[in-house]
């Protein structure tokens, strides 16, 4: 980072304010080694200043920044995109749609779009597997969603019959697996069936590892390849050095998101608010890292390309994410 760069959120509206930095800093990290062309991969172009765009020498094809990243062919000035993205990563509570349009000058419903668009970016595509070399990993399960009495008969009878929900409560199950020190995973299942929950686990957790988890007899059976302590919740929240009291905060900061900033959020779109939590907690600062709001907007920053949601997409018009 070079001094001029911004350090706090007034410093990143005034810096982002003019486009051509915009699109600098965009550029930078999505092509370290200098802009290569969307269509054919080629390295050579010219940059058309007055269109700020790029034409590429082997296709002649032009393309801007925004084109194979979230941004893709959206109207909204990088300027309010990259305000929107230092907010959502740097705010421990998430930022409501209604807050962001009104901070950066946009709809409520365009800022929602742009809030979803922003998730998807920060989804972890890595399939690195939460390991014995470090910590205990802790694993737990939690239901997120209102109570049927308090819902309208026709939304109840709607989300009971859903994928991902619970009986007459009509709440979604989520999984999450969190290792001490580390990175937290978390999923939405179906059910807590131990066949599904086993199989979460062995997706995301390698063999050999130190799990701790609470008596649910979801989790019988994993001393066959884990070494599995368990924690008796009627008894006490911790033994020694047994407990599920990390993934069960981590619980804590979604749920207040969720019901604080969020209030209502449907069961078909959960996933994405998950990812979200999970991306600011597993970056963090902590004690062997202090990561400031610039880096955590740097390293969202770097996760744009490659992605895209379609307003169809989001609303459920074009397929949807399954639950596990």
């Amino acid at each position: 980072m070079n001094l001029n760069e911004p350090k706090t959120l007034q410093e990143a509206i005034q810096y982002f304010s003019d486009p051509d930095i915009c699109i600098q800093t965009v550029a930078a990290w999505r092509w370290p080694d200098g802009p290569i062309c969307p269509a054919c991969g080629h390295k050579e172009h010219y940059y058309l200043a007055k269109q700020r765009r790029w034409k590429c020498k082997e296709c002649w094809k032009q393309f801007t920044v925004k084109m194979g990243t979230v941004f893709t062919e959206s109207p909204i000035g990088l300027d309010k995109w990259l305000v929107a993205l230092w907010m959502l990563v740097n705010d421990k509570n998430g930022i409501s749609s209604y807050e962001l349009g009104k901070a950066i000058g946009i709809s409520q419903k365009s800022a929602w779009f742009v809030l979803q668009r922003l998730r998807l970016a920060l989804q972890d595509g890595s399939i690195m597997k939460l390991g014995p070399d470090g910590g205990p990993v802790e694993v737990d399960e939690t239901f997120i969603g209102g109570k049927a009495r308090n819902m309208h008969k026709s939304k109840r009878l709607r989300l009971s019959g859903s994928r991902g929900l619970q009986g007459g409560n009509a709440k979604t199950v989520v999984m999450g697996m969190l290792q001490r020190g580390g990175k937290v995973k978390a999923r939405v299942i179906t059910d807590r069936f131990k066949s599904i929950m086993q199989q979460v686990i062995r997706d995301h957790v390698d063999v050999g590892a130190n799990i701790m988890t609470d008596e649910h007899v979801g989790y019988l059976g994993l001393n066959e390849e884990y070494v599995h302590e368990v924690i008796n919740h009627a008894e006490a929240y911790a033994r020694g050095h047994v407990s599920t009291n990390g993934i069960e905060n981590f619980w804590s900061l979604l749920k207040r998101s969720l019901g604080g900033t969020y209030v209502s959020v449907e069961p078909f779109h959960l996933f994405r608010y998950i990812d979200e939590q999970a991306w600011r907690f597993n970056n963090r600062s902590t004690r062997d890292e202090k990561v400031t709001d610039a880096d955590r907007f740097y390293r969202a920053l770097s996760q744009i390309a490659g992605k895209r949601l379609t307003f169809a997409e989001v609303t459920g018009k074009s397929g949807q994410q399954e639950a596990f």
